[in-house]
């Protein structure tokens, strides 16, 4: 396999080198040449591709031959060492097609001259940016650990890439290249979405109602159609350094009306939807080891004292006390959602012996169960089981531990209660995308030390399990990520952890039509399709047998390597950087400095914040998790390592307790 990947990137760095040759002998020769300056930047441009190509076809060698050292195992070949690999190979196909374009292309008379010269110079910026992210992906094989994939002792090298980060170009990224990384099908919506953020951006903290707010944003996002350049450097500028509650309202338009009712349409009905406000009342559950004796769960408490829990349930068929007044006496719904008395022709179905208790993403700070409707209606149907959504309280204005608190609180209520589900909850599964992966890892950790029923399995979708700055080649992707940018991703972990300042802005109306966020676009193409298998698979006693060999083939967490799936302004800092790249390169520098704030709270390496930090004696508890991971995802390396650590924890177990080494 090694040797086959070894062909493919030389076959790529020739094709280059020749395209590279050909171009130039094109735009070089003629000094009276009919496009003028446009011959010399296309003859400027493809000697710099030609020259990063040469310094980097080695590096990429070296990668080639230590990269599966990192991966989880032999059959999951995934990591960020591999991804930059793959990115950098998809920038250079992208230059091979276009510079083959150009060189068959530049005598007809619809040539574009300035137009693909625009287009090479982009791909050159990205190229030179990309060459950086490899220089200093290979400081980190230097500095970590064989195996490794970051080292959680080297702040220095963490705070030497947020500084790197800080101050280096992104905005190419962004315009004519947005989105070559991904596959072509999701480069349209990955600019619909960029696009929306920066019309949004120019409109946000303006008193506009909703619909007033989505008009002018409609109306300013032409010209970033027709300009890639001011698209790029809006997008640059806005994720640099505005503040979180921009985020927030940005990515809470999925919540808007418009487009969870479009949502409902399109997706499958179901018999049962309603909200329930749980009271905080304590909770008594019996214990794991010896169901004669119990344990009391207190109300969530943390920052504001004991509060109310909000869930949704939903349920594809009408089942057995789910249409129950002692259950219709939680919900919110106002009126109150229709009983099966009420439709005669409903057949009530039997309680399920599975119950599916999901946590929503949205990076701790936003989103609730209602923008996650559209794939857990299907997972109620196609699995046939009840789906309990938590809407567990948001940060910065409900920090740690309050939602693990509150989801926990909830665990322990469906587990007392599932009768009122229409569940047996013979086999409970927790599910969770992003924040929610975290806390079904988390509430599992939790219910492992205060001794009650432990979950039979968890679903995370590429879940934040380690809520540091610490750098890892994945996350050196949050350069070029249009979702995740780096200031995103660490406004969101300081909110979590309680350092982000907590000042309300004004609420965003809810007609706005901008696009879906992260969280939510990608589950729709990725999690109902593998998790949904993963979890029919679990849930049904059938397929999941007793017996060692299929415990480890479960605890062995697996990882989906796809590629598709996801402000102060300063002067420029000293060119000479912070690491040391070679002699005569120096990547591009942004003009606008990002703020990024480290996660240095101590609350951040809390296991039940980063439970890849977890001790094994709380690993060793957990049930089989399956892990969705997307290779283009910033947060690759914590679900791998986080795999790592649990496989062997688990198997240093079963060696003491078989005697086997």
């Amino acid at each position: 396999m090694r040797v086959a990947s070894d062909m493919d990137h030389k076959v790529v760095f020739a094709a280059l080198e020749t395209v590279c040759e050909d171009n130039i002998a094109i735009w070089s020769g003629d000094s009276d040449s009919p496009y003028g300056s446009v011959a010399k930047r296309l003859d400027t441009c493809m000697r710099q591709i030609q020259e990063h190509g040469r310094a980097l076809e080695p590096i990429v060698s070296n990668f080639i031959s230590v990269y599966h050292n990192y991966d989880f195992d032999a059959q999951t070949p995934g990591n960020g060492y591999r991804t930059l690999v793959k990115v950098l190979q998809s920038c250079l196909l992208h230059i091979i097609h276009k510079g083959r374009y150009i060189a068959s292309s530049y005598n007809s008379a619809f040539f574009r001259a300035e137009h693909n010269a625009s287009e090479m110079e982009a791909y050159c910026r990205a190229l030179c940016q990309l060459r950086a992210l490899l220089y200093l992906a290979q400081q980190l094989i230097s500095n970590n650990e064989y195996g490794q994939l970051y080292s959680l002792e080297d702040g220095d090298l963490s705070r030497r890439f947020v500084e790197e980060y800080s101050s280096m170009h992104k905005a190419c990224f962004y315009g004519r290249c947005l989105g070559f990384q991904f596959s072509p099908t999701l480069r349209p919506f990955l600019q619909t979405v960029v696009i929306s953020m920066i019309s949004y951006g120019e409109t946000y903290g303006k008193q506009t109602s909703g619909l007033g707010m989505a008009a002018l944003s409609l109306l300013t996002s032409g010209k970033y159609i027709v300009d890639p350049e001011l698209r790029g450097a809006e997008f640059e500028r806005i994720t640099q350094n505005l503040d979180l509650q921009f985020w927030k309202s940005f990515w809470n338009l999925t919540e808007s009306g418009l487009i969870t009712g479009f949502s409902r349409i399109v997706s499958n009905p179901v018999q049962v939807n309603f909200t329930l406000t749980l009271p905080p009342v304590p909770l008594r559950l019996p214990l794991a080891s010896d169901r004669s004796l119990s344990a009391t769960v207190s109300p969530p408490v943390a920052h504001w004292g004991p509060g109310p829990v909000h869930m949704r349930l939903i349920s594809y068929e009408l089942r057995e006390g789910q249409d129950s007044k002692e259950l219709l006496a939680f919900s919110r719904t106002d009126p109150p959602p229709i009983t099966s008395s009420s439709l005669p022709w409903v057949q009530k179905q039997p309680r399920s012996p599975w119950l599916i208790i999901h946590f929503h993403g949205g990076g701790f700070v936003s989103q609730t169960s209602r923008s996650h409707e559209n794939y857990l209606r299907n997972w109620s149907k196609e699995l046939s089981v009840p789906v309990l959504s938590v809407d567990y309280s948001l940060s910065p204005e409900a920090p740690f531990p309050r939602a693990l608190e509150e989801c926990f609180y909830a665990y322990c209520w469906a587990l007392n209660n599932c009768h009122l589900l229409g569940s047996t909850a013979e086999r409970v599964c927790l599910a969770g995308d992003s924040a929610g992966g975290n806390l079904c890892i988390t509430v599992s950790m939790k219910a492992i030390s205060t001794g009650i029923r432990v979950p039979d399995g968890i679903m995370a979708a590429y879940p934040a399990i380690l809520l540091t700055t610490d750098v890892s080649p994945s996350r050196l992707l949050t350069l070029i990520d249009p979702l995740l940018p780096l200031g995103v991703l660490t406004k969101c972990l300081n909110a979590y952890a309680g350092a982000e300042s907590q000042t309300v802005q004004p609420a965003v109306g809810s007609n706005s039509l901008s696009a879906l966020g992260r969280d939510t676009a990608v589950l729709l193409s990725d999690i109902t399709q593998g998790a949904s298998n993963w979890i029919q698979s679990f849930l049904d006693p059938i397929r999941t047998s007793g017996g060692t060999s299929s415990q480890a083939s479960s605890q062995r967490s697996s990882q989906s390597n796809e590629t598709q799936t996801t402000s102060s302004h300063t002067s420029p800092p000293n060119c000479g950087g912070h690491f040391d790249y070679p002699h005569g390169f120096e990547p591009l520098r942004s003009e606008c400095l990002a703020f990024i704030r480290p996660t240095s709270s101590p609350v951040i390496r809390n296991p039940f914040v980063s439970p890849v930090l977890a001790p094994s004696t709380l690993l060793k508890g957990l049930p089989p998790v399956h892990i969705v991971a997307s290779a283009l995802d910033a947060l690759l390396d914590d679900s791998v390592m986080f795999a790592k650590r649990s496989y062997e924890t688990w198997a240093s177990l079963r060696s003491e307790v078989t005697g086997f080494s």
